[in-house]
């Protein structure tokens, strides 16, 4: 699904999130710079805009490995890296399963993860191979939509059942993979379910901080 849709997935996420959603990123590349990491591992990378906002801010020499289950993806970001020659040294991509990554133990410093867990196949099995592949001490960064106050939530469940399917449909010719990412969206847990399912993986200090009327929430924690 996520193959039919690579070509127009970042006109896709412009269109529907009317542009926010480079700042719901740049929230998450905030808090990983604050956290001085060694390495990030960017998973569920799509087509590299985490990574490459990573690189950006980051200082030079931190390696960002970007890694998605979907080729068809990590050929969009090989793509658009290759598009800026010389402006992305420290980016690598790679194909690989969230739920078993090609990564040793304890062998990176901060995962990332937006707007992907959900479509995650078991949750808590993801969780727990991000927790596997982070040092001790080192930082879970995940990026995702959430629950909106209760006010909004009668216009929020309206948009995702009716009009962010047609106009996903309309920009990617694809009306049936977002009627799925909607559902997903509908049917993931709150900040609190969340946060939660993050503790249950073995990982502390956990927080999270609400954005947009409480649409989208980054969660950060500890190994």
């Amino acid at each position: 699904m996520f193959g039919r849709i690579a070509q127009r997935y970042d006109l896709a996420n412009r269109v529907l999130s009317v542009g926010i959603d480079i700042f719901w990123r740049s929230r998450l590349v905030n808090a990983v710079r604050d956290a001085h990491p060694l390495d990030v591992l960017d998973l569920a990378t799509g087509s590299g805009d985490v990574a490459f906002a990573l690189a950006r801010d980051l200082p030079r020499g931190i390696p960002i490995v970007g890694m998605d289950f979907c080729a068809p993806m990590i050929a969009v970001a090989e793509a658009k890296k290759a598009a800026h020659p010389g402006t992305y040294p420290d980016v690598a991509f790679r194909q690989g399963d969230g739920l078993a990554m090609p990564l040793a133990d304890a062998s990176v410093d901060a995962v990332t993860i937006a707007f992907g867990l959900r479509n995650m196949a078991d949750r808590p099995r993801c969780l727990s191979e991000m927790r596997r592949v982070l040092r001790p001490g080192g930082r879970v960064f995940v990026l995702e939509f959430s629950k909106p106050w209760p006010w909004l939530r009668p216009l929020y469940d309206l948009y995702l059942k009716h009009v962010m399917p047609a106009v996903a449909g309309a920009v990617t010719g694809d009306r049936s993979a977002y009627e799925y990412l909607c559902g997903s969206i509908a049917a993931f847990p709150d900040v609190g379910g969340l946060s939660d399912e993050i503790r249950a993986a073995g990982f502390a200090d956990v927080s999270a901080s609400r954005m947009t009327t409480g649409i989208v929430a980054l969660h950060v924690a500890r190994r």
